[in-house]
């Protein structure tokens, strides 16, 4: 495949109005799926409303005119995960199909700044999606009217939060649904915590926080946590063993086989180097993402799953919940897992053609 012309990062740079961001050629390739080589990559960062400069990546597409107005996606997501994994994957896709698109680091994760490292809050991961709003609207040869946004796995319910308050966000798609205030304080499907083991894992949080604010520095634990037999909070420094047993659970090996496997990256939390910030569940205890999800209509809402998805449930309820118009897709022979980076599963035509139908 030839290479296209990459256009003058200064042609770029100087197309941008937003007066706390950057644009840079990218050095440092590190992304952990195939590359295709007709779409530009530029490395930008864009500061958010909480002060944290966001790390992207900025995708133009093929044939690309600076003198042109262009259609514009955000990404973000999984939790956990990197802009050169999955959502970079996304970005350049829907970049090849005429988009410009950016890709980023959650704040505190990944090149993005902050001074505590791997903490997570719902409330600053949905201005992320906002601030990547900032960026892109302010770029000449984006129509600020013409704004979609994605989440992936984590990231989805940010997205739709965004989307909900954010009017510039003029459709949104999720892909591999999770709604991690749900999944942190209710446990998977909500069934987990007893009133008594809510208390245990309340108790836990608060002996991190005194820990941390003894020591001075992060202590790294589960995002959620389990409370076994004996009543003990269950939590871990790495998110995966060094090496799966056997009879891991399906769900773990599909997960260890995308992060530690075919799209390891050392800076995501979940490829098998560390874990989040063991005080990080306090935000999703805390406050409640989609709140106001119906405010998102009459904007579109596309949430794709996978027939075969242990998360299936995430995109059915918010289904239930949103305003129409709203459209379900679940992709048959599909995990959660596929939903990352399988282009036969990721039915990315539908997800062009959502957007297509939108952003006009």
């Amino acid at each position: 495949m030839a290479m296209a012309q990459d256009v003058q990062v200064s042609v770029i740079a100087e197309a941008s109005q937003m007066k706390k961001s950057s644009i840079a050629a990218l050095q440092d390739d590190t992304r952990v799926f195939k590359i295709n080589k007709n779409i530009q990559v530029l490395k930008v960062v864009f500061s958010n409303h909480y002060g944290f400069d966001v790390a992207g990546h900025l995708y133009l597409p093929a044939n690309f005119d600076s003198a042109k107005k262009y259609s514009a996606v955000v990404i973000s997501g999984p939790f956990g995960a990197v802009k050169e994994q999955a959502s970079g994957l996304y970005a350049q896709e829907l970049a090849s199909r005429g988009f410009v698109t950016v890709a980023f680091d959650q704040s505190m994760t990944g090149q993005s700044s902050g001074e505590r490292r791997d903490m997570a809050s719902p409330d600053i991961f949905t201005e992320d999606f906002s601030a990547a709003v900032d960026f892109v609207s302010n770029l000449k040869f984006v129509d600020p009217e013409k704004i979609g946004a994605v989440g992936i796995c984590g990231l989805s319910g940010m997205a739709i939060t965004a989307g909900s308050n954010d009017v510039r966000i003029k459709a949104v798609v999720t892909s591999a649904m999770y709604d991690m205030s749900e999944s942190i304080s209710d446990h998977y499907k909500g069934e987990y915590y007893t009133d008594e083991q809510r208390l245990i894992v309340k108790k836990h949080l608060a002996a991190m926080r005194d820990a941390e604010a003894k020591s001075g520095g992060l202590i790294r634990g589960a995002h959620e946590i389990g409370v076994d037999a004996e009543g003990k909070a269950q939590t871990f420094a790495t998110m995966f063993p060094d090496k799966l047993p056997d009879d891991a659970n399906p769900v773990i090996k599909d997960f260890y086989g995308y992060y530690v496997g075919r799209a390891y990256h050392p800076r995501a939390i979940n490829s098998n180097t560390s874990a989040w910030d063991s005080t990080a569940p306090y935000g999703f205890f805390n406050f409640r993402l989609m709140d106001n999800i119906k405010e998102l209509a009459p904007r579109p809402l596309m949430l794709i799953t996978g027939d075969k998805a242990h998360s299936r449930y995430f995109s059915e309820d918010v289904y239930q919940k949103a305003a129409e118009p709203k459209k379900l897709i679940v992709v048959k022979g599909a995990t959660h897992v596929d939903l990352y980076d399988q282009m036969d599963k990721i039915p990315f035509d539908e997800i062009d053609g959502f957007f297509r139908a939108n952003l006009k």
